[in-house]
């Protein structure tokens, strides 16, 4: 435990939908809900007014809809929510050289090792200052929790929501957390907090009260141990500087289950070359390769297949995972295919075998581009499409989910006479359209044919047109720590 509040914890509020209702003009106070949106969709994020008709997050989607019918239901936009992740960790990144990510929304910052906090005050101008900044680059809001521990700054960034700062004062952590549910404490799940109960235990305080031996006798010595040093208020881990990730990876579920041979290898094969971009934007190269098969009964399978050195050659990882694919059973239906590359190393080793196999690739798609257009493969399970529909596409329900997966609700597009707008839907032939962007307001609605020819794809425009620079920030900010503190932040703005 510290004597000064200096670790800070950012959790930005309800980020994916923030990010959609900022996007998106129309959207704005309305509630919204991202995630899956097929049979076996999952909510991923909701709005906080949709927080406010019950919806929540890891909710199957069909009980959200019950909930919430009048709701936008939206596809999530990874491609959006990674650049605004990044543009946050890199202002964290300014404040100090220890910085431990936890998600794309979620971080500890070590501000006393960046030297820009020492005491109560300075942390609190660091914090507002913070939270000034990344609604001035991001457009969205974060909330901040202060204090001499990562468990009670977490804690307090969670009593913070949303839009706050919460400091807490060193020495009074136990007065705070006395109250607070037993759940409230890391590590506490529902079937530990019901074994608690059980005993009579319902808070922070009857924890503290009950006594280490106590827990250690009801939970294990591990457990039971490390739970009475947090009901006291103590933790003394250390902000941990982000690691290198050990894999990359990428999976979808599927809203039916898959039973062609020939359709499971394609998603195989298209898994393996999104796992590839994701490795390459990481600057890095793998050494094995690894293939995961959940199947209609929810066993799941991982084959695995190491190769002679790393490589970020997407023949190369899409034809091993093929070749794992012809290991593994697939009767009966698979529910959910993933493949990802571990091993990482920050170079490649040539592959001539890749090299000859990409050659051979490109004859055949010459000789397919003369031969006429192939009709690409059916739909993905995270609305992920293919980069263009075929005229004349085929009548029925298999129609209806290629319009779906190319046309996926909330993304984004580009029309030759209307500009940008988003997906607002997509069925019958037909894709609704709203034209509008960023910072602007809510746009027009348009119909148009799913193969219309002036409508294309599009990547995310940014949520804040002209943000300001913070490439100096937070140098000017030490002078600020002995000054008062507004309600606003500190004495002035960088």
């Amino acid at each position: 435990m510290r004597a000064a509040p200096t670790i800070l914890h950012l959790d930005m509020d309800a980020f994916y939908a923030s990010a959609e209702q900022a996007s998106k003009p129309s959207l704005r106070g309305k509630p919204v809900v991202v995630g899956g949106l097929g049979p076996r969709g999952v909510v991923a994020t909701a709005s906080y007014e949709a927080r406010r008709l019950g919806v929540h997050s890891a909710m199957p989607t069909a009980q959200a809809r019950r909930l919430a019918p009048n709701a936008a239901y939206l596809v999530p936009r990874f491609s959006l929510y990674r650049t605004v992740s990044d543009q946050v960790m890199e202002l964290l990144g300014r404040l100090s050289p220890l910085v431990e990510p936890l998600s794309l929304d979620e971080a500890f910052v070590d501000l006393e090792a960046g030297g820009v906090a020492d005491d109560s005050v300075s942390a609190r101008a660091m914090g507002e200052q913070l939270r000034a900044a990344i609604h001035a680059v991001t457009g969205l809001s974060g909330s901040v929790g202060l204090a001499g521990s990562k468990m009670l700054a977490k804690i307090a960034s969670e009593e913070a929501k949303p839009d706050g700062l919460l400091l807490i004062e060193p020495g009074s952590e136990r007065e705070l957390l006395a109250p607070m549910p037993v759940r409230t404490l890391p590590g506490v799940g529902p079937a530990t907090g019901d074994h608690l109960r059980r005993a009579g235990m319902t808070t922070v305080h009857d924890l503290a009260e009950a006594g280490e031996a106590e827990l250690v006798r009801l939970v294990g010595k591990a457990h039971g141990v490390s739970l009475h040093r947090m009901a006291l208020g103590l933790d003394d881990r250390p902000v941990v500087a982000e690691r290198d990730a050990k894999s990359v990876s990428v999976e979808d579920t599927f809203d039916v289950d898959l039973h062609d041979r020939v359709r499971v290898r394609a998603e195989v094969e298209r898994l393996a070359d999104r796992c590839v971009e994701r490795l390459r934007a990481a600057g890095r190269s793998g050494r094995t390769v690894v293939l995961k098969v959940r199947r209609y009964d929810f066993s799941t399978l991982t084959r695995s297949e190491t190769l002679r050195g790393p490589t970020d050659d997407p023949t190369v990882v899409r034809e091993a995972a093929a070749r794992l694919l012809e290991a593994v059973d697939t009767t009966g239906g698979v529910r959910l295919l993933g493949v990802g590359v571990t091993g990482l190393a920050d170079y490649t080793q040539e592959d001539l075998f890749a090299q000859a196999a990409d050659a051979r690739h490109a004859a055949e798609a010459e000789a397919g581009a003369e031969a006429g257009p192939e009709v690409p493969p059916g739909p993905a399970g995270d609305g992920e499409a293919p980069d263009t529909v075929p005229a004349g596409e085929a009548e029925g329900e298999g129609a209806e989910l290629l319009a779906a997966r190319r046309w996926p609700a909330g993304h984004d597009v580009r029309h030759g006479t209307h500009g940008h707008g988003w997906v607002q839907g997509s069925g019958v032939g037909r894709v609704t359209v709203r034209f509008e962007e960023p910072g602007g307001a809510p746009g027009r609605v348009r119909t148009f044919r799913t193969d219309d020819p002036e409508l294309r794809p599009a990547d995310p425009l940014p949520l804040v047109r002209d943000p300001v620079d913070y490439s100096s920030w937070p140098a000017s900010l030490p002078k600020f720590r002995s000054g008062p503190v507004s309600p606003g932040g500190a004495e002035s703005s960088p």
